[in-house]
């Protein structure tokens, strides 16, 4: 539980041996801690914000992309719908022909997910928000190259839950129930978490979790889709950690989701106007990851991580006959292929990472370095190519201390892959990418940071078909200017504050994920910005402004990606943890860059959090929110289906 203000002075006993004294051992400040909602990464020059299992829990999100659109930089594209929702980021990944441009990361439990490029279905990220403990967004490509290539918008690491969380890694039993309701679709869901932890080195954890939602209508009452949802989830846990320093640990990570859609739209987006007719579509989403954890108690140039994970994706459809007005026309053939067409995907791959910490003369390194082994295997469709996509990579990103002040990070990452299927041949590409950052942090509180990254996004498995697509890696380079500032008993005794903003522009050049169009330039200001006061009042505030430019020789047509400009405010007051009462407004201005323009909309909403500190309810936690207040109708920017209207939703959760 984070206190109100906490702001620690973290004093070292200083041992001289001749003259050589490091500062930084005789005295840290810790980062000054705002009693808001989320907290503001000052200290750390990577564009990052982590939403943690208190806020996820208080967003009472349906989807994972729910979950962090309330990040500045992150829109979706649609929402509330676990198929027809996409995550875009910096004005890349979901689009309104695909759920992915590859220029988004996606990882669970250190497992790559995603998929390729299917023609008019929406995020391939089925999975459950209840299942994890923590989202962190890293947006641009500062901070990626230790994960993954080609993340030009950004990357999502998700981090599941687990039994320590819960037990406190004291030995017992415990159980957590919640159930949630909401009024727009008559939704259901159920969580119920079983934590065990069998001694202080076993723990075992299991979430099962069953979310279903009928038809949800938008501010005007419309139907939003034709058929609701059911999606059972489901998790397994485990770490045994080991040694006479306990310096080894494994754990089994396993989880698994399912949907079951009879007579829907093919057109997840629902551009289309219904000309590709309805299908049975059944999505089954595995995942599996072995870790293994090195402590060296004897020395800090070791400390090892192995994961070893498998992902399996499996999207079977079936078109449900008369429901195309094309049927009986030339053009039926070639649309009953794509809508019949059955995806799957295995992902395996194997990623070793030694943290190593040590120092040269007066300057102290932080140093993670690695191997990332992976292969996707793509099941060849009447509508799109199978192959095999094998890459080996290896990574270096060292945070070297060359003051109490400084900090810069040098990152690179060089990568080759071999890419092919049986009928189209197998294609080599190599690319090297990186960055460097830095860091400077005045004695007032104030830091300035700065970054300039270069990366490539290789050739995909759907591009098989198109022989110079697969010797064309797409490229792209980044620049950030940010400044942030933390301070307590700022204005008044007791109060924090928390502020942090970023200019970034992003150049992409060879681009072959979208038609006509090669060259594109992004720029954008993200504002993040948290303060509290004594009483437990406080404020939280984001803000995202992007603009876009097609740069294509000869082309005059907009970049679709563009999200419209955004601001987020949260007032809110938390009576100790027994009570917290927020305000939310989210407004969004028109924006006419674009050929389907939007108009500006602004939605208010209510969350209350209520734990009873003692009687027979002490333990429980009821949590109310009501969603678009004042039954808006509206739609996104880049959403393709207007937002759903208003909803009330009533959670209880017990933990036993």
């Amino acid at each position: 539980m984070k206190p109100t203000v906490r702001a620690l002075l973290l004093g070292t006993v200083a041992f001289v041996h001749g003259s050589s004294v490091f500062a930084h051992d005789l005295i840290e400040l810790a980062p000054i801690e705002v009693e808001s909602k989320r907290d503001v990464a000052t200290d750390t020059a990577t564009s990052e914000t982590a939403v943690d299992y208190e806020e996820i829990e208080d967003r009472q999100a349906g989807t994972i992309a729910e979950l962090v659109d309330s990040v500045p930089g992150v829109n979706l594209v649609n929402g509330g719908s676990p198929v027809g929702s996409g995550i875009n980021i910096r004005g890349f990944g979901a689009n309104g022909t695909f759920g992915t441009d590859q220029k988004v990361g996606i990882q669970i439990g250190g497992a790559s997910k995603g998929s390729e490029e299917i023609y008019r279905v929406g995020t391939q990220l089925f999975t459950d928000p209840a299942l994890y403990r923590e989202a962190v967004v890293l947006r641009g490509m500062g901070g990626t190259f230790e994960y993954g290539s080609g993340y030009f918008g950004g990357l999502i690491r998700l981090e599941p839950l687990q039994a320590s969380d819960f037990t406190l890694g004291e030995p017992g039993l415990r159980l957590r129930q919640t159930l949630q309701f909401s009024s727009n679709g008559d939704g259901l869901t159920s969580s119920t978490i079983g934590a065990w932890q069998v001694n202080e080195d076993l723990e075992v954890l299991f979430n099962y979790v069953w979310r279903e939602e009928g038809v949800t209508e938008d501010g005007a009452g419309n139907p939003r889709s034709d058929e609701g949802y059911e999606l059972p989830s489901w998790l397994v846990n485990t770490r045994y950690t080991f040694g006479d320093a306990r310096q080894h640990s494994i754990g089994l990570l396993l989880s698994r989701t399912q949907t079951d859609e009879k007579d829907v739209p093919y057109d997840s987006f629902g551009v289309t106007a219904d000309s590709f007719g309805n299908v049975d579509r059944q999505t089954d989403d595995k995942t599996a990851v072995l870790r293994y954890r090195f402590d060296s108690p004897n020395t800090e140039w070791i400390n090892l991580e192995v994961d070893l994970s498998y992902s399996d994706q499996q999207i079977d459809q079936e078109y449900v006959p008369g429901s195309s007005p094309l049927e009986g026309t030339s053009s039926f053939p070639l649309l009953v292929s794509t809508v019949n067409a059955d995806h799957r995907y295995e992902t395996t791959k194997l990623l070793i990472t030694n943290n190593a910490f040590f120092a040269t003369g007066n300057v102290q390194h932080d140093l993670r370095f690695g191997l990332d082994l992976s292969e996707r295997e793509r099941l060849d469709a009447s509508s799109a190519p199978g192959g095999t996509d094998r890459r080996i990579a290896l990574f270096a990103v060292d945070d070297i201390d060359l003051s109490d002040a400084l900090t810069i990070t040098p990152q690179v990452r060089f990568e080759s892959q071999e890419i092919g299927g049986d009928l189209y041949g197998f294609y080599d590409n190599t690319a090297l990418m990186g960055g460097l950052s830095a860091r400077y942090e005045f004695a007032s509180g104030i830091a300035v940071f700065g970054g300039a990254f270069y990366g490539e996004s290789m050739p995909i498995i759907d591009d098989l078909g198109t022989p110079l697509y697969m010797t064309q890696p797409e490229k792209a380079v980044t620049y950030e200017l940010g400044v942030s500032y933390d301070s307590y008993d700022l204005f008044a005794d007791g109060d924090a504050l928390a502020v942090k903003a970023v200019v970034y522009q992003t150049r992409v050049w060879d681009i072959t994920s979208y038609i006509n169009l090669t060259d594109v330039e992004h720029e954008g200001l993200e504002l993040e910005a948290a303060y509290s006061i004594m009483g437990g009042y406080y404020v939280d505030m984001n803000a995202n402004i992007a603009r876009s430019e097609n740069t294509t020789p000869g082309s005059t047509s907009y970049w679709e990606g563009t999200p419209a400009d955004e601001i987020r405010l949260t007032l809110g007051r938390k009576w100790d943890r027994w009570l917290d009462l927020s305000w939310e407004v989210v407004a969004d201005r028109g924006m006419d860059r674009s050929a389907t323009p939007s108009t500006g909309y602004g939605v208010h909403n209510l969350r209350a959090t209520y734990r009873p500190d003692s009687g027979f309810l002490e333990g429980t936690e009821f949590r109310v929110g009501i969603e678009n207040l004042f039954d808006r109708e509206y739609t996104p920017a880049l959403a393709t289906r207007t937002a759903m209207g208003r909803n009330l939703k009533f959670t209880v959760s017990k933990t036993f």
